[in-house]
């Protein structure tokens, strides 16, 4: 027997934005470790690393959203987008 609710769309957006948020830090997390590369090791490392978690923390996240319905805002995915959005802006700050 079918579920009667109809998810609609809900499901797959949320999946979608948790690997843009992963993306996100991935992406700022390489922009970091490619700096340090070029030189200041010890003020960029760390923080790349760091980042790098959260983005398979975000992946990780992303996938326990896609088991359970519907996909609610829990204290975890506030915590990962605050993460993801102060790392991205201090990874800016750190580079330039």
């Amino acid at each position: 027997m079918s579920d009667p609710r109809d998810p609609g769309l809900q499901p797959e957006r949320t999946d979608l934005a948790w690997r843009r948020t992963a993306f996100s830090a991935a992406a700022c997390s390489m922009f970091l470790l490619h700096a340090a590369a070029r030189g200041g090791w010890g003020v960029r490392v760390v923080p790349g690393v760091l980042i790098a978690v959260v983005a398979v923390v975000a992946v990780w996240q992303g996938n326990r959203g896609r088991q359970r319905r519907p996909v609610g805002l829990d204290r975890l995915s506030r915590a990962v987008g605050v993460l993801v959005t102060v790392a991205c802006l201090s990874a800016v700050a750190l580079v330039l």
